[in-house]
């Protein structure tokens, strides 16, 4: 039996580039990479070296918080280099693939007998437990929580995310399984778009739940808010829709899988697509079939253009990303840009701008902020486009002078940087909230764990 709900508040921005519904190979990718800057406050511990053989499914680093978490590679083939920052953090681990180094095999019991610590210890021992993060805070979750609740989307709402039903149209079988394991562990809820569930309403093992509502009402954690509240001492699992069907994949097999299907999309993009490829895979093999627009600089973002990290040419996929956008530079200055009739086509909520005349027609955008930094002033914009019962503006101030209690209160468990991402885009003060309240979660987990 499904349900429905509305989301109310919120904005869709309706831009140029969407992906079309084609499903193909990437070109072949010579080297893969893990970033451990993907997992959220997770220190890496490295267990290779450069020059080292590695199977598919073999760790290459854990986690220091918690050692039982691994981290595999997604390739068989060898180490060829650990890139170091300042202090020497690790940013990547690349692996040159080389097929003949195989891969690890596990022993898969029945998931008719099998139950919930059996499951726990197949996937941290497979590497797939970093498919799994946890609200509060977003993090990877912890083997030793029971979770009241796993929360799977398929309805997204982000600027030309993608139709998890396309994306999984070949892998409907590897889904249900992966909803049969984690509904071994605790009840499932699954979120698909109301209007259109597609397969998912077909699922067995899950609370089937349809959205309606415009961006961010495609997040997990508002979808999470409005469903299933998280109180004190509660811990929510998320699983994204690819994965479930990587974990799905792995009790089927007993290896490690590591697909992923990547959107291309964007105006600069010429041939917006969905691409079938492997986690880690460099940027350059993933562009090679889009054919990008480079008459002009552009950026490169690994996710959306909301709430995506720009990335370069010759940088890798981010480890969670089905979406990866392409959209001009803004490296240019809008000559009395504040009048509502000088070139403004930007997608707004403002009455003030005269983009609500072309209406729905899609826009093409660049990465322009379209002013500087302004003082922080109560408009009542925030509260427009988050639909939480939360005080979105009061909390960024918590944050801002890193006061633990004050955060408590107003919040700060329900909430992950991406839920404020339409604040950074819509509010008028330019602050960026979704870094303010990066930093706020991070304090709050080293302050309370």
């Amino acid at each position: 039996m499904s349900k429905d709900i509305r989301i109310r508040k919120g904005f869709n921005l309706n831009l140029e580039g969407e992906a079309n519904k084609i499903l193909v190979d990437t070109h072949p990718s010579k080297t893969y990479a893990l970033k451990p800057d993907d997992f959220f406050f997770s220190t890496p511990k490295l267990l290779v070296k450069e020059g080292e053989k590695a199977q598919k499914g073999s760790p290459l680093f854990f986690s220091k918080q918690n050692p039982r978490i691994h981290f595999v590679s997604p390739v068989g083939g060898e180490v060829t280099a650990i890139v170091r920052g300042a202090k020497r953090k690790i940013l990547e681990v690349v692996i040159t693939q080389d097929d003949a180094q195989g891969s690890v095999h596990h022993d898969i019991p029945s998931l008719e007998s099998i139950n919930q610590e059996q499951v726990k210890e197949v996937l941290l021992k497979a590497g797939a437990w970093p498919f799994i993060t946890q609200r509060p805070y977003g993090t990877i979750a912890q083997p030793e929580d029971t979770p009241k609740a796993i929360f799977v989307s398929a309805f997204s709402t982000a600027p030309l995310d993608v139709d998890y039903d396309f994306l999984l149209k070949n892998n409907k079988a590897e889904f249900q399984k992966g909803i049969d394991v984690l509904a071994k562990i605790a009840e499932v809820t699954l979120t698909a778009d109301a209007n259109f569930k597609g397969f998912f309403e077909k699922v067995a093992n899950a609370n089937i739940v349809g959205i309606k509502g415009e961006h961010p009402a495609g997040n997990v954690g508002v979808q999470i808010h409005h469903i299933n509240p998280i109180n004190a001492g509660d811990r929510v699992w998320v699983v994204n829709p690819e994965d479930v069907a990587n974990i799905g994949m792995l009790f089927s097999t007993g290896e490690f899988s590591a697909q992923r299907t990547v959107a291309v999309v964007g105006s600069s993009v010429k041939n917006p697509q969905y691409y079938k490829t492997t986690i880690g895979a460099s940027i350059h093999s993933l562009l090679q079939g889009a054919e990008i627009n480079d008459a002009q600089p552009n950026r490169y973002i690994n996710g959306d253009v909301l709430t995506g990290v720009a990335t370069a040419v010759d940088s890798y996929l981010g480890y969670y990303n089905n979406l990866f956008s392409v959209i001009p530079e803004g490296n240019h200055f809008r000559m009395f840009g504040w009048l509502p009739f000088v070139d403004n086509k930007i997608p707004s909520m403002s009455k003030t701008s005269l983009s609500w005349i072309f209406g729905k027609r899609k826009a093409i955008v660049d990465t322009n902020l379209n002013g500087e930094e302004r003082a922080l002033v109560v408009t009542g914009e925030m509260e427009k486009v988050f639909p939480m019962d939360i005080y979105p503006m009061q909390l960024i101030k918590a944050c801002m002078i890193e006061d633990v209690e004050r955060m408590e209160v107003l919040g700060i468990y329900e909430v992950v940087p991406q839920d404020f991402a339409m604040i950074d885009y819509s509010s008028t003060s330019k602050l960026e909230a979704q870094e303010i309240i990066r930093k706020g979660v991070e304090l709050m987990i080293k302050e309370e764990g």
